[in-house]
């Protein structure tokens, strides 16, 4: 499966959040005994506090036992709220992070067909925090699916064939799920929804100030071990334990 972060509203601490999140989902696979490794990273800007450096956008490919069951439920907007460690005043903030839950789709479940004249494939160096070239070769690749705007990249591996080949898995995952939503949308069409599009699909917030506060909203548990769950025990917050 691949687990994607991306930064929201909140600028550099919409970034940093994302960093955060990144640990946490780190950790918790490394509590369940998972494989993790990280298949694309764009980084945000240098230079915050303590030689901080933010991200953009991140994918993670894991690999377990049950990994997909337990982390679909992460799928959502996340919201943070503290002390902003980028403001010279150190002013209350909220920014705001989306997670994204992809399985792995099998060849023969997928129908749709992908036309070579739909991509964009694009090519680049990979590049580490501060814009840091780390790699002198164009080894990374992005894919575009024009007609859906679906982007899907890779810059984990050695080798640009490799890369493509994982890009290609996620664009697949990816479009996959779009597809899949898109009929559910249809189906839904019919009922009157009176959330906001933002809020409808916020599932936790993470309060560090003025008081410590992580409540999930699906399940309605929380939790003041903020330091807790960011280092991983995302059972505090889950109705099932495995």
């Amino acid at each position: 499966m691949f687990l994607e972060i991306s930064s929201g509203a909140g600028g550099r601490d919409a970034e940093d959040f994302v960093t955060m999140l990144l640990r946490m989902y780190e950790r918790f696979a490394e509590k369940k005994g998972w494989k993790v490794k990280v298949v694309s990273v764009s980084y945000g800007e240098g230079g915050g506090p303590e030689g901080r450096t933010g991200i953009k956008d991140v994918s993670l490919k894991i690999s377990g036992k049950y990994a997909f069951g337990i982390l679909k439920e992460e799928k959502g907007t996340h919201r943070l709220v503290r002390k902003s460690p980028f403001s010279s005043g150190g002013t209350r903030h909220t920014s705001f992070a989306q997670v994204e839950i992809f399985p792995v789709i099998d060849d023969n479940e997928f129908q749709v067909e992908i036309k070579d004249e739909d991509l964009r494939v694009d090519t680049f160096k990979s590049s580490g925090p501060g814009g840091q070239n780390v790699n002198k070769r164009e080894t990374a690749v992005r894919i575009t699916h024009l007609p859906t705007g679906v982007v899907a990249s890779s810059q984990s591996e050695r080798f640009q064939g490799e890369n493509r080949r994982i890009a290609t898995d996620i664009l697949k995952t990816k479009l996959y799920q779009l597809y899949e939503e898109e009929k559910k949308k249809q189906m839904e069409e019919k009922k009157e929804s009176v959330k906001g599009s933002g809020w409808g699909t916020q599932i936790r917030n993470y309060v560090l100030h003025p008081y410590k506060l992580v409540k999930d909203l699906r399940t309605q548990k929380e939790t003041s071990n903020v330091e807790d769950v960011f280092d991983g025990n995302l059972d505090l917050l889950k109705d099932d334990f495995f």
